[in-house]
């Protein structure tokens, strides 16, 4: 009877913190240690740098310099700081799309990720990934990923290497609400519990996938309890409280590093701005945002150390300047780095060798049809190459004059497509 009486009473608090947010923190807010000087200094540093870098790709994004789509987390910095500054160098971290903060929290060069947003051979990913797939093994950061919930299961095989070799390395997987709809959800719950795998799962719950709010794709909206039944234990945390989500997840990586037990992190968070840079936002009121605005992480992470001594005003913007200084000079480093040469179109699609020769991939797009791995050779000459240098200039892609002084290294004779598009330039 007693047993029930508890669960009965736990379900009751459950159903009341998914109705009305995140239960009140046991220690509060104002009474939650502060880490060491120099270590809060640099989250509040580096959660001014990732909104200041997101609110420049924006800008970039609607000036044309960046194609494809763009996820911002702005609002969420708290939740992405809370994760990074806890991990360990060994510890692996993968995430969804929207992943530019992650980058920069778990330690890749702002630079990198704007030349990667930017296309450009300098980018984190070679200009190959852009915003959705950045990637950085020499800090584990295993990548962000377009596929909805496709990132769960490589997080369950990253554990489980780490299983094998017998290290103390911990994998953290993030991804949104709306993947903890998807059956790779369920699947890899199963799978960490089954084996005991060293991984800490977090949900970032924005409060909404893509534009449908929780309550709405979502039977269960304690997402905290989700994986409860397939031996995934949960917990939820103020997604908007760095010292908060610190605290909870270096608990959650002791456990999964001591103790071999995959747990599972509701962090309650949101966007202030849309899905992408191309959302309409017509799902949610002004008003809603500006509620949410109010309790901006990086503000009210500021005023607790200007509260506690360990900076004034003037510190706090200076470290916003220096913030916007390093997003010039990635900006800066992305438009002067250049773009992959179009003959590595196909580099790294396959895995080849000489014991397996096939047409893995095949260039369609000139009428000498060849295979994909032979891009480099036939890229470089004959009608290929000056197909795709014709389009470049048409559509004043990358460096005509560069591409001309190439084309004149080579013994290029005669007028071919650079040295017409560079007299449309001087015309």
């Amino acid at each position: 009877m007693a047993s029930d009486k508890a669960s009965q009473q736990t379900k009751a608090r459950k159903s009341r913190q998914a109705a009305n947010g995140p239960a009140p923190d046991r220690k509060g807010k104002d009474a939650r240690e502060l880490p060491d000087r120099e270590t809060a200094l640099d989250v509040l540093h580096k959660m001014q740098l990732i909104r200041r870098f997101e609110e420049r790709a924006q800008e970039m994004y609607m000036k044309a310099r960046i194609g494809g789509f763009l996820h911002l987390a702005i609002g969420e910095e708290a939740t992405i700081l809370g994760v990074t500054s806890v991990l360990q160098d060994q510890d692996f971290l993968i995430s969804t799309y929207r992943e530019h903060g992650q980058a920069i929290g778990r330690g890749t060069d702002p630079k990198l990720v704007m030349a990667e947003l930017f296309g450009k051979v300098t980018g984190v990913s070679k200009g190959r990934g852009g915003s959705m797939h950045l990637f950085d093994p020499e800090r584990r950061f295993m990548g962000g990923y377009g596929i909805v919930g496709g990132n769960l299961p490589i997080a369950a095989g990253l554990a489980l290497a780490s299983d094998y070799r017998g290290d103390d390395a911990v994998t953290v997987c993030m991804f949104g609400d709306g993947a903890s709809n998807q059956g790779t959800f369920g699947e890899t719950m199963n799978l960490a519990a089954l084996w005991k795998l060293p991984v800490v799962f977090m949900v970032v719950n924005n409060q909404y996938g893509m534009g449908t709010a929780l309550s709405r794709h979502s039977a269960v909206t304690d997402l905290s309890s989700k994986a409860e039944c397939l031996g995934v234990p949960g917990e939820r945390v103020d997604g908007m409280d760095v010292l908060a989500v610190r605290e909870c997840v270096a608990e959650h990586l002791r456990l999964a590093r001591e103790d071999r037990r995959p747990t599972l992190v509701e962090s309650l968070t949101y966007r202030f701005r849309g899905h992408s840079a191309a959302d309409p936002e017509v799902y949610r009121t002004k008003e809603e945002v500006q509620q949410w605005r109010e309790r901006d992480p990086i503000e009210s992470f500021a005023r607790r150390l200007v509260e506690a001594g360990y900076i004034d005003q003037e510190g706090i913007e200076e470290g916003d300047r220096r913030a916007i200084a390093e997003v010039d000079e990635a900006v800066e480093f992305a438009e002067s780095s250049p773009d992959p040469p179009l003959e590595s179109l196909y580099d790294n699609v396959y895995v080849l060798g000489e014991q397996v020769r096939g047409w893995y991939s095949i260039d369609e797009r000139t009428p000498e049809v060849h295979r994909g791995e032979d891009e480099r050779q036939v890229g470089q000459t004959g009608t290929a190459h000056e197909l795709a240098e014709a389009g470049a200039a048409h559509a004043r892609v990358g460096d005509v004059q560069r591409r001309r002084r190439d084309d004149e290294a080579a013994g290029a004779s005669g007028p071919g497509p650079s040295d017409e598009a560079q007299r449309e330039d001087e015309g």
